[in-house]
């Protein structure tokens, strides 16, 4: 059975995969495992000896998953092989996971039913996503596309402003420039990006390969087909892109407003600076997992707000986790249109399906419960405060990458609690809608309705 086979299995035949979903995790499994075999050979570490297991296996996850966690220096303690796994891993996790999202997409609107079909034509016709081939050509083009004028604006000033050496600055820049579109926020910099807190030329290009890459490979393919009419944009094109600007400048305010005089993050940097700063900081949530102050300083209302951005995530089908914006849109949707009264609810002058609003609400309590459990179970293991361990366990299970300086300490059963998070944060939203999608069908009864009291 292929990815994108529509019919039932022939009478008397064993598969292997009941579900597309299912392939999608097994593949990325098979990633993670050969990524922990490749990290554990005495070529990947500097010095002496292999890298211990429970190391190699953190380290492929996160980058397979595309979410920047580490349990170790990356700059020291890999070697230039091991850097180089890791950057494969994740342009691996980010191809996957586009291409992945895109085919599961396309299969579940091909097993939508003939009324479905009439009103989500007009969706489709504007995202364009056509067959597989054409999916798979899209993503690849697109990913390389950004990653190489990203790189391209990142190696000049390496050059010229950290007298990098020609070959090193553009390794610099390569690596950085696919860790940003991919949202996977591996840096070669004990500090991450701290060194660069006040240059533009270098967080303003990654951050805007952190934004491309977040919007999602179907918001793309629209925006050069369709970027001169924006009132033919499809509903999800149009919830992607508002939901994105508006968290960006929510975000972007909150923090430089609340971080504008603490000194050990803003403080110290002049206004530009600040302005800066605190705007990558809004982008980074998006699950980039880069940072350019220490979040291990910053005041527990600007954790607070980051760890909701994180959960929001970035946009369907594209490299980043969380929930994703338009899930989140979603929901505010059917709490506006309670709130007025309203029966149906209604986005950007169209109606939403009732079955996208109850998939919104399955994902988001889901994710709830999945985030909250993993803390819990962090907290059982260690004992580090909640605010850390809340916001490493929302930051492992929304792949992002953000920590408060935690992860190098927990011990080997906490590292595997995050290892599940970020597993099943990076694949869970996926094949959990496209399962719900798929197994719709049709009841020919209906119970007599009830209304228990609510609040």
């Amino acid at each position: 059975m292929t990815l994108l086979s529509a019919r039932p299995p022939e009478a008397g035949r064993r598969t292997v995969f009941r579900h597309p979903g299912q392939v999608v995790v097994v593949a990325f499994a098979l990633a993670v495992a050969i990524g922990t075999v490749l990290l554990m050979l005495p070529a990947a570490r500097q010095g002496e000896g292999s890298a211990p297991w429970s190391v190699a296996l953190f380290t492929s996850t996160s980058a397979v998953c595309v979410t920047g966690l580490a349990v170790v220096d990356t700059p020291s303690y890999w070697s230039d092989f091991g850097e180089w796994v890791i950057l494969g891993l994740i342009q691996v996790g980010g191809f996957g996971i586009m291409t992945l999202a895109s085919l599961l997409g396309l299969l579940v609107f091909r097993r939508l039913g003939l009324r479905s079909r009439l009103t989500a034509a007009a969706e489709r016709t504007t995202t364009g996503l056509g067959d597989v081939r054409q999916v798979i050509r899209g993503v690849v083009v697109i990913s390389l596309l950004f990653e190489a004028v990203t790189a391209l604006a990142l190696f000049p000033r390496f050059v010229l402003a950290y007298d990098e050496p020609v070959g090193r600055a553009a390794y610099l820049a390569v690596f950085h420039a696919v860790s940003a579109f991919n949202n996977a926020g591996f840096a070669l910099w004990s500090d991450s990006l701290m060194g660069f807190v006040a240059d533009p030329w270098i967080c303003l290009p990654i951050a805007c390969a952190v934004i491309a890459g977040g919007l999602g490979f179907p918001v793309w393919i629209e925006l050069f087909r369709r970027f001169d009419r924006p009132r033919m944009w499809s509903l999800h094109t149009k919830m992607t892109l508002a939901g994105t600007a508006g968290l960006l400048l929510l975000g972007a305010l909150f923090v430089t407003a609340n971080e504008w005089s603490n000194p050990a993050t803003l403080g110290p940097l002049d206004t530009p600076g600040k302005v800066l700063a605190g705007f990558f900081q809004s982008v980074m949530p998006r699950t980039a997992g880069f940072n350019s102050l220490d979040y291990g300083q910053m005041h527990e209302g600007t954790l607070l707000v980051t760890m909701v951005l994180m959960f929001i995530g970035g946009g369907s089908a594209g490299t980043a986790g969380g929930i994703k914006v338009t899930t989140f849109l979603l929901l505010f949707a059917v709490i506006a249109a309670e709130v007025r009264g309203d029966q149906r609810v209604e986005a950007f002058e169209r109606q939403i399906d009732d079955r996208a609003i109850r998939q919104a609400l399955t994902v988001a309590l889901l994710s709830v419960g999945v985030a909250v459990f993993g803390a819990i179970a962090l907290l059982q293991l260690t004992e580090l405060p909640t605010h850390a361990v809340l916001f490493e366990s929302v930051s492992a299970f929304a792949t992002v990458g953000l920590s408060t300086g935690i992860t190098g300490t927990l011990p080997v059963p906490a590292q595997l609690v995050l290892v599940g998070l970020m597993f099943v944060g990076r694949l869970g939203p996926i094949t959990l809608v496209s399962a719900l999608a798929l197994r719709e069908r049709q009841r020919l009864y209906q119970h007599p309705e009830g209304r228990p009291l609510i609040g």
